[in-house]
């Protein structure tokens, strides 16, 4: 029996990934719901070509809008939270993608769960902001949360038959991004351009430029920490500029267990929708021959100190891990609009953990007002 799919930002990279493997594996996949912020013309060709259900965009003209394009088939349209928690929740979905980017992918995540679906995670931020009451809501509702991001997919296939072995490392590997190797001078006048053009991965605009500051890799930490119970202390960043090892698990006698592919983000995608099973991925295999060398180096901490704020922010827990994350979410949307330079993102990060009010063990409504408080901060300043 086919499995239901809901996906959550279908026309974004990893939305538009999900569904390739949907086309490839037609008899095992349906999408029953989707939602897609504001591509519209793409939207309406997935939905023809997909036959959901039910979608949810952005906002209600938005809304309007898709109806008159679709007056032709029976579908029902939502809009706005409410549209992204209907489709998180609708009854026939068993496995919902979580492949929005940011925040709005924390309330309708925590719908899913209550309401007993699988969670496929690629919406880090997530775990970043409500890690400390995710975890536990999933463990209570016993429901399955399987990474998404190649990282983490990577972590979790190498503890596949070690869960009862005891964990010393986390070994989470970072391209090292476009500009690896540059000093703080040589960042002054980055461009936008520039800050796109990822070595290794085909990303959306705004993981793109983390993963040129490196704060992605932060907030993968903070991810890691969560999704495998260990301590900030046991995640250790490796630079691994060929991203042919997606991270790997040290163990306690020493031992290294890691996961190689090709750096494509449909294996991930694939493996958690056929957890425990893997399927045939059609795509070209690893050539460890084409490949050759495989190196490794510490990650540059002082010119990429994004990474250190985010360590910096884990420990200190609370909302603080909000700010982080809400400060870099708006930093990265000025730098795409050309009203900060690249080096001022860190900056931005780092001023608002300073200047944003603390709470200790903040719940989800804590947790978007303090998102509302570092966006009214930022925009004060900048």
């Amino acid at each position: 029996m086919a499995q239901n799919l809901s996906i959550l930002g279908s026309t974004g990279s990893i939305g538009t990934q999900t569904l390739d493997i949907v086309s490839q594996n037609p008899d095992d996949l349906q999408v029953v719901a989707m939602s897609c912020g504001k591509n519209i013309d793409l939207f309406e060709k997935q939905i023809r070509k997909y036959k959901p259900e039910l979608v949810a965009v952005g906002s209600e003209e938005l809304a309007a809008d898709l109806k008159a394009r679709l007056k032709d088939i029976e579908i029902e349209i939502m809009y706005g939270m409410d549209g992204l928690i209907s489709v998180a929740t609708y009854e026939k979905a068993d496995t919902v993608v979580t492949a929005v980017v940011g925040m709005i992918g924390v309330q309708p995540t925590i719908a899913a769960i209550n309401a007993g679906k699988t969670i496929a995670l690629a919406n880090k931020e997530t775990l970043v902001t409500a890690g400390h009451i995710i975890m536990p809501l999933a463990k209570e509702k016993g429901v399955s949360i399987l990474p998404v991001d190649s990282e983490h997919s990577a972590i979790f296939q190498s503890l596949n038959g070690e869960r009862h072995n005891k964990i010393s490392k986390i070994l989470l590997t970072a391209s090292g991004g476009p500009f690896r190797g540059k000093s703080l001078e040589e960042l002054e006048n980055v461009k936008l351009e520039d800050a796109l053009k990822h070595p290794n991965w085909s990303m959306g605009a705004k993981i793109t430029i983390d993963s040129a500051t490196m704060i992605n890799k932060g907030l993968e930490v903070m991810e890691a920490k969560w999704l495998f119970d260990v301590s900030l202390s046991q995640v250790e960043v490796v630079v691994h500029p060929q991203s042919i090892l997606h991270s790997a698990v040290e163990f306690m006698d020493g031992a290294v267990i890691g996961q190689m592919g090709t750096p494509d983000m449909r294996l991930p995608i694939l493996y958690a929708l056929f957890y425990p099973n893997r399927k045939t991925l059609y795509a070209e295999p690893l050539d460890l021959f084409k490949v050759g060398t495989l190196t490794f180096e510490k990650p540059d901490m002082e010119t990429f100190y994004g990474l250190s704020l985010a360590y910096d922010a884990m420990d200190a827990g609370g909302n603080v891990p909000t700010i982080f994350n809400a400060a870099n979410e708006r930093a990265v949307a000025k730098f795409l609009n050309n009203k900060i330079k690249f080096i001022e993102i860190p900056e931005i990060v780092s001023e608002s953990m300073i200047n944003v009010d603390f709470m200790e063990n903040p719940s989800i409504e804590q947790v978007l007002e303090t998102e509302r408080m570092t966006y009214d901060f930022i925009e004060s300043r900048w």
